[in-house]
């Protein structure tokens, strides 16, 4: 049964993505009947980083100059180390993340994915878990951080590692299912 029929999604991604925290959760929600978007700053082929070295690369199908936040139902994060890097210091990433925190949208980050939360202001007061380097910078932004294979707070799905990614894929969907997530909005104000 397609579960998420209808529904579109975004995977906001730039150069150095972890390759399994896209495929894997993209996998999962085309099972489930979803379009999954790849989104990125850059336009053509986007490079993932596969464990210790480079790996595949994937089209762009919306860069984020196109991408319009109220054409997706929700939003996942891939981690890898550079991404997030990347992306937090990119104003319109963080705008495109922030506005489906705004809307009370479902969102999924794993890994290193949380950095861009934290330059969205949408991590205070959240219970929330990610790679344990960033830990301290989630407790910094006002985050309870714990350490768990996957934590979800008001339509906000975290997990730590691609060793997590069957725990992180369940709870994404579950989340997207549900729709709106009214406390989304509201939470981490």
């Amino acid at each position: 049964m397609d579960k998420l029929a209808g529904k579109k999604v975004a995977m906001l991604v730039t150069d150095g993505f972890e390759q399994a925290e896209l495929t894997s959760p993209r996998e999962a929600l085309e099972e489930q009947g979803a379009v999954a978007h790849i989104v990125s700053p850059e336009s053509g082929m986007v490079k993932a980083w596969d464990e210790k070295d480079w790996g595949e690369k994937f089209p762009v199908d919306v860069t984020l100059d196109q991408a319009n936040p109220e054409d997706y139902d929700a939003l996942v994060l891939p981690g890898g180390v550079m991404n997030p890097d990347h992306l937090r210091t990119n104003q319109k990433a963080v705008q495109f993340v922030k506005a489906f925190f705004d809307a009370g949208k479902p969102v999924a980050a794993i890994c290193h994915g949380p950095w861009t939360l934290i330059e969205a202001g949408v991590v205070q007061g959240r219970k929330m878990t990610s790679y344990p380097s960033l830990q301290t910078d989630l407790k910094n932004a006002g985050a309870q951080w714990v350490d768990q294979e996957v934590v979800t707070d008001h339509g906000l799905v975290t997990s730590r590692n691609p060793g997590d990614l069957p725990a992180f894929n369940r709870k994404m969907i579950e989340e997207i299912r549900e729709g709106i997530h009214p406390k989304q909005a509201s939470a981490g104000r």
